[in-house]
């Protein structure tokens, strides 16, 4: 059997890339230097530049694996944007402002080289997961110049829209039994710091400590049963941008607990590209 198709091409290709260096921080007590890895899946489009979503990967900022959500993310960049998923510093390597400071250096980056990748430079987001859906609130509201290290300062490492899941909004308001269980908690680790013996210092390191009228558009996914992230988390952040006149919506999942596979359902995805789509005007 044999069959002649025509074909009308109205897609471009799209290609990956994996462990493109962004950047480079000590390593090994500081004797060492190590670096810092993105994939990127972007479109061969020589017609147009896209918006880029940052994808940054949770863990308890104790563990994360920048190329473990790369098949759900190849259907967001086949919706229409380049999409890079940034490895930053764990809690063992290095303590809060590390983190922050390794996604804006990603972002810069990807501004630096957005020719290269299609990107357009006006048109960045961040999503993430947990510790990610942290980083991603403080990379859309901190903008403080002291959290932009290293390379490419030319650049913004300002984003335009936000989509964080479950994250970890008041590091204060964590319902711990003591300052024993605080000292060993995953935020009290990253933090470098007991959270409930540094409430003020705790209280700077949080994403609603920098919610002000200038936020980006912000979406956050949050299950109502989460047992490791309360969703109150992600209400305190909801609230205040909301009373601060921001553009912003809580999708509160109905019985998915932390990083459920509700989260990966499409239903959910279709929220997500919806969004980026109408702050991006895709």
């Amino acid at each position: 059997m044999r069959e002649t198709v025509k074909i009308n091409v109205t897609e471009p290709t799209y290609t990956a890339i994996t462990g493109i260096t962004f950047s480079q921080v000590d390593s090994w007590f500081g004797h060492t230097r190590r670096d810092l890895k993105l994939d990127i899946i972007y479109p061969e489009d020589p017609e147009k530049l896209y918006p880029c979503i940052v994808w940054i990967c949770g863990g308890a900022w104790l563990t994360m694996d920048r190329s473990a959500h790369l098949p759900y993310l190849a259907e967001l960049a086949r919706s229409g944007f380049v999409v890079a998923s940034v490895e930053y510093r764990t809690s063992n390597e290095a303590v809060y402002p590390a983190q922050i400071i390794d996604v804006k250096s990603a972002i810069r980056y990807l501004r630096a080289h957005s020719d290269r990748y299609r990107i357009d430079p006006e048109r960045l987001g961040a999503m993430g997961e947990s510790a990610g859906g942290y980083l991603t609130a403080m990379a859309a509201l901190a903008n403080d110049p002291a959290y932009d290290v290293g390379d490419y300062l030319e650049y913004s490492s300002k984003i335009q829209a936000a989509c964080p899941w479950y994250p970890p909004t008041d590091v204060t308001a964590f319902p711990y039994s003591s300052p024993l269980e605080a000292a060993a908690s995953p935020e009290s680790l990253m933090l470098g710091m007991n959270v409930m013996l540094n409430q003020e210092k705790a209280m700077n390191a949080s994403p609603v400590n920098y919610v002000s009228k200038d936020a980006p558009p912000f979406m956050i996914l949050h299950g109502i049963n989460d047992h490791t992230v309360p969703f109150s988390q992600g209400e305190i952040l909801h609230d205040k941008l909301e009373a601060a006149g921001c553009d912003v919506k809580l999708i509160a999942i109905e019985g998915a607990d932390h990083a459920d596979r509700q989260f990966f359902q499409e239903g959910i995805w279709q929220h997500i590209i919806g969004f980026f789509h109408n702050k991006f005007n895709v």
